[in-house]
């Protein structure tokens, strides 16, 4: 994927294939994402994309750096559904930032050093910057002010406004010194500095859930509805405190359906699926009928094995030695469904795939097969109806089955002429607390997009009703964070003057170079929203900064700029400016703290790797290259 970047073979090649490869995906961050088609060059198929994660998995890099890049992106993914773009692009920046520094002969410990000191810096702006939900509640009860709409809060508002922030964060500012570089490609999962709810005060005042997720939609208005029903349904069934919101997400599966109209998108109570015409054959048999299931964690297939399996070397049985693949296959599915029987399994959930074989056996049988069901799913569906999960069918047994579980025929789709006719409902029918949110489309291609959208929506909300609070966004928390990294870059600068000693010199140019990447970043969301040139963009960010520094304005009019397109629709479809001019922008704290974490982590990571064959550039000394 990276054959056609021009990599200088004397400078750092690691670094200089991460920066390559985030170059990639400059477009496809930001609130308005284009849709993008991916081909492959030898089968000719397609698939349609518009989010990085599903690019850089879609594109499937092959070099070492590629690989790398990817298992970090989609490790973050699968935590956090959104903040992979920011991730990719700030490593990308921060690549070459190292690369700077490296062709200016800053030793690499040193590089290491000072963007530690950086990154301690911008996450001590997320603490001091972000808006507690008692803070957010307040300021939606009030009228709206002039202020309020471009969120114009000196930085004695933000101090006063995060004092209880600041208790809760004391332990976690002096990070310098204690932060180590994870030498991984797995990385592991930093603790937050995010607002624990534990230590918050009980009858902490919080802000309605319509409320966050206006302000986290982020352009996926429809998506964040769904989100919000799911929230509200999950909250009606387990009859919580709607004083106190929470978002168990594991609760939450989505199932998506072909076909239909995307205004046919919505959220139901249990577990919708969806089967073909001989599986919805039985499921019309057994339909409202209290059924006996069987949970299966693994693949219902013969030759599936358990990840860490070992076969046991130079053991054999050798008691039929004509016995073919085929006709193995035959007896255990046999074994299965006579076990099935005996113990009068009506329904078969697994999380893993079932062979075509097993799904007809069981068909013939009145039993029915349900594949590829999440795995929180099934724990649920374990705890309430009292089955045992299992890895292989054949460890079935009597206590391992549960009861009391029933199928409904959800959507009878057969009039759209799909393979698969129909959608049922599965539910224990005792407030087993599981939701599921039905995405529709009539363009198959979109369906991916569209789930992925409402994952993200979902896991922004979730982390929202953790964290209890949320950050500046449309580019805010990164306009703070340029402001603080320029002060302190100066103030090495001055400091350096003053002792005559040039020991720390490299410090204020790391944190300069640092900063420079956030205003890239700022320019390329702005430049997503398709009302700004990338020149015009710049101006404007240093034009921002500049008053910044004069008046000591935090974001409001950079946020303005940013909003304007998006004020102007609200105006005219809603007809009310005080009431259209009140949307604001946020971000979540942990998500963007994460991402800044794993960015730097992959960049650490490639500079120390690769430290050995930079030639070059610098001073060719044993005390600059840090060996492995």
């Amino acid at each position: 994927m990276l054959e056609s970047v021009i990599i200088n073979s004397r400078q750092h090649v690691g670094l200089q294939k991460v920066s390559a490869l985030a170059g990639r995906f400059r477009s496809s961050i930001g609130p308005i994402k284009n849709y993008k088609f991916i081909q492959d060059e030898v089968s000719g198929e397609s698939v349609l994309v518009c989010s990085c994660f599903r690019i850089i998995e879609n594109l499937e890099p092959t070099c070492a750096v590629g690989q790398l890049v990817y298992e970090t992106v989609q490790a973050h993914h699968k935590g956090y559904r959104s903040g992979s773009g920011c991730l990719l692009f700030l490593a990308g920046a921060w690549s070459r930032t190292a690369l700077d520094c490296l062709q200016r002969g800053i030793a690499v410990t040193h590089i290491i050093k000072a963007m530690s000191e950086g990154i301690d810096i911008c996450l001590d702006v997320c603490k001091k910057s972000s808006v507690l939900f008692k803070d957010i509640a307040g300021m939606h009860k009030r009228t709206a002010t002039p202020q309020d709409l471009g969120l114009q809060l000196s930085e004695e508002a933000i101090t006063n406004a995060s004092k209880e922030a600041a208790n809760v964060h004391d332990k976690c500012l002096n990070m310098s010194g204690q932060r180590r570089v994870k030498l991984s490609r797995h990385f592991c999962e930093a603790k937050s500095e995010m607002l624990s709810s534990a230590l918050l005060p009980d009858l902490l005042e919080l802000p309605d859930v319509a409320v966050l997720a206006e302000s986290l939609s982020h352009g996926c208005e429809d998506a964040m509805k769904l989100a919000v029903e799911a929230v509200q349904m999950l909250s009606k069934m387990n009859q919580q405190d709607i004083s106190d919101p929470s978002f168990d997400i594991s609760k939450v599966q989505t199932c998506v359906l072909p076909g239909l109209p995307e205004d046919c998108a919505c959220v139901v109570e249990g577990c919708v699926f969806l089967l073909s015409d001989e599986q919805a054959r039985v499921a019309h048999r057994i339909k409202q009928q209290p059924l006996k299931v069987a949970l299966v964690t693994g693949d219902l297939s013969q030759t599936y094995r358990h990840l860490g399996f070992k076969s046991l070397s130079g053991v054999g049985v050798c008691e039929h030695l004509d016995l073919s693949a085929s006709s193995k296959e035959d007896e255990w599915l046999e074994k299965v469904v006579n076990r099935l029987l005996n113990l009068k399994v009506n329904l078969i959930l697994t999380a893993g795939l079932a062979s075509q074989k097993v799904i007809q056996h069981c068909c013939r049988h009145h039993i029915l097969v349900v594949e590829k069901v999440n795995s929180s799913v099934l724990r649920i569906i374990a705890s309430s109806t009292g089955a045992v999960p299992v890895s292989y069918a054949t460890q079935l047994a009597e206590p391992c089955v549960g009861n009391g579980i029933n199928v409904e025929i959800w959507r009878d789709l057969s009039s759209y002429e799909r393979e698969s006719s129909t959608a049922v409902n599965i539910s224990n029918g005792r407030n087993g607390g599981l939701v599921t949110a039905v995405i529709t489309s009539c363009i198959h291609g979109k369906l991916q997009a569209l789930e992925d959208q409402f994952w993200a929506c979902a896991y922004r909300l979730h982390h929202a009703l953790k964290d209890r609070a949320l950050l500046p966004g449309a580019g805010g928390t990164e306009v703070l964070c340029v402001h603080q990294l320029q002060k302190q870059a100066e103030y090495h600068r001055v400091e350096d003057s003053k002792t005559g000693s040039a020991a720390n010199l490299y410090r204020g140019l790391v944190l300069q170079l640092m900063a420079d990447g956030l205003i890239d970043y700022i320019s390329a969301v702005m430049v997503s929203t398709g009302r700004f040139s990338a020149a015009e963009a710049r101006t404007i960010v240093s034009k921002q900064l500049q008053d910044f520094h004069k008046d000591e304005i935090i974001t409001g009019k950079f946020l303005q700029l940013i909003l304007e397109s998006r004020r102007e629709d609200a105006v005219f479809s809603a007809g009310k400016p005080d009431e259209a001019l009140t949307v604001k922008i946020y971000d979540n704290l942990s998500v963007k703290q994460e991402a800044w974490r794993k960015a730097l982590d992959l960049v650490f990571l490639v500079l120390q790797t690769d430290a050995e064959i930079i030639t070059g550039t610098g001073q060719r000394t044993e005390e600059n290259l840090m060996r492995l």
